[in-house]
């Protein structure tokens, strides 16, 4: 289910720059307040219940104020007054979730008479309404107990069936929303605020002795978002253009610091792909992770331009190891053509042993180069295991004899090394190989450890490595025993397979002999 879903989405999903998905991403962050204010109606809500609440305050104020007036008498400090515990009152409506309903309808009328004492009270009370209204705007309505309007234009008629009212006869104070049918649009874009167009309707019992005795029917139109938007709009129409100045700034140092580095390095990898190096400058505006990535990509040219200077280096000396014994078997096969009856037996025979030779000499080197071309692709494992100790008492044994000798000098416990064993094995044969062939009659062996190392050091008596080809010792092809048959490819393998495994091969300083030293990391988990 996941799969298509992200499959269809990756087929339509729009390949932008990156300075439009910059600007894009600001400019959205910068537009969430007003999306919330807008379409979430997070600011109309709180407008609303603001609203709300003033009404629930006045309602509150007015009904103890009409309490007090019915009794007939002010509070006396024997007066014994009920308890009151203070709490703040939640607010119920919610422009999201609270039903809007129709606007108020006409009181209806009656045979009923108002109570005579709510009357007067209601008459008593008018100052008070009065100079409430044109401080709140509010319109306050007051019915007796039987939901009889006892002020205003419909006096004398009944809202009994009115739900918010019936709550309040019940007593219960309660707030809805309704729609009102006065409004008039005044403001351009007004249309898109819900509070526009509606009122809040507050019913509260107005109880003497936890009697009610009547209702108070209050209600307002909220301070609508627009409105406030409109007698603001000079402030918001500055503050919309700084903003969108500050993006297009933010957006600019961001090109500069990120756009432009990656642009810069696209082309410099276009380049580095046809074969010319170009080195990026280095943004003025850096960026770690931009910085980061201009060393990586300097450390990846230095790589190939390593790496290819290794296969022209590699194929010039491959085309001249070849080139000699496959000029000899040409030309012995060039002899035996044209000179082969005539040709003495003896002669035949050593122009064929040359071309066997020859043929031996290239069968060689084919291996060794498919050696070497393993070693250069070799990966070590992270779970790659050898115990030093074990390799090396096996070299001892395979190589040690009457004519080269093989002394070890080993701790009693190493570490398992965090390399191959045959790739181990391989490395210490090389370099023993080596030390025999050149004439030394000793080889001592030396295992130890160093931090988080073990060290193989490896020295023999033999006449050691010339000063002029010590910086060429390791170079593929490079041997000084070619009429020997060695192929210059022993050393190369080996410094490759221990590279493999983030370990080293040099070639130390020595007084008689040569004296090569394997550094090799222990296992992580030991």
């Amino acid at each position: 289910m996941i799969a298509p879903l992200k499959a269809r989405i990756a087929r339509h999903w729009p390949v932008l720059p990156l300075r439009t998905m910059v600007l894009g991403t600001l400019v959205f962050v910068a537009a969430l307040p007003g999306f919330g204010a807008i379409f979430l109606r997070i600011y109309e809500n709180a407008l609303v219940r603001r609203t709300e609440a003033e009404l629930v305050a006045q309602g509150a104020a007015l009904a103890a104020s009409a309490a007090i007036v019915w009794r007939g008498m002010p509070t006396r400090p024997d007066f014994p007054a009920a308890a009151v515990r203070y709490h703040d009152r939640m607010t119920e409506v919610d422009l999201r979730a609270s039903p809007i309903l129709p606007p108020r309808p006409a009181a209806i009328a009656t045979r009923q008479r108002p109570d005579a004492a709510a009357l007067a009270l209601t008459r008593r009370m008018m100052p008070a309404f009065q100079e409430t209204k044109v401080t709140t705007l509010s319109s306050i309505l007051m019915l007796d107990r039987q939901g009889i309007l006892l002020n205003g234009a419909e006096r004398g008629r009944s809202l009994a069936a009115l739900p918010e009212v019936k709550a309040a006869l019940g007593g219960r104070a309660v707030t809805v929303l309704r729609e009102n049918d006065a409004y008039a649009a005044r403001y351009p874009l007004e249309w898109l605020s819900r509070a526009t167009s509606i009122r809040l309707h507050h019913a509260r019992p107005i109880r003497v002795d936890s009697q009610v005795v009547g209702v108070l029917l209050l209600s307002r139109s909220p301070r609508a978002l627009f409105l406030g938007l409109y007698e603001d709009r000079g402030k918001i129409v500055f503050g919309v253009a700084a903003i969108f100045l500050l993006l297009l700034i933010l957006s600019a140092i961001l090109a500069r610091a990120i756009v432009r580095p990656v642009e810069a390095l696209s082309r410099a990898t276009r380049e580095l792909a046809l074969g010319r190096r170009v080195t990026p400058r280095i943004p003025s505006l850096q960026v770690v992770e931009i910085r980061a990535l201009y060393r990586d990509f300097d450390r990846m040219a230095d790589s190939i331009d390593k790496r290819s200077r290794y296969l022209r280096d590699f194929a010039s000396a491959v085309s001249h190891e070849f080139k000699t014994p496959l000029a000899g078997i040409s030309g012995a096969i060039e002899l035996l053509q044209d000179h082969g009856d005539d040709m003495a037996p003896a002669d035949r025979a050593r122009f064929l042993r040359n071309m066997a030779a020859d043929a031996e000499r290239l069968s060689r080197l084919v291996r060794r180069l498919m050696e070497l071309a393993r070693a250069d692709v070799l990966v070590g494992g992270g779970d790659a295991r050898s115990d030093a100790r074990s390799v090396l008492a096996g070299l001892a044994d395979a190589m040690g004899g009457e004519r080269f000798s093989v002394t070890l000098l080993m701790p009693d416990v190493v570490p398992p090394l965090a390399m191959d064993t045959d790739a181990l094995a391989a490395i210490l044969a090389t370099l023993a190989d080596n030390a025999h062939q050149a004439g030394a009659t000793r080889l001592d062996v030396t295992l130890a450890v160093d931090g988080g190392d073990a060290v193989i050091d490896m020295a023999d008596d033999g006449p050691g490595v010339a000063d002029g080809d010590r910086d060429r010792i390791f170079d593929a092809f490079f041997t000084s025993k070619r009429a020997q048959g060695g192929t210059g490819l022993g050393l190369s393998i080996a410094r490759s397979l221990i590279d493999a495994y983030q370990g080293a091969l040099t070639l130390e300083q020595s007084v008689q002999g040569a004296h090569f030293r394997v550094r090799c990391p222990l296992a992580a988990d030991f």
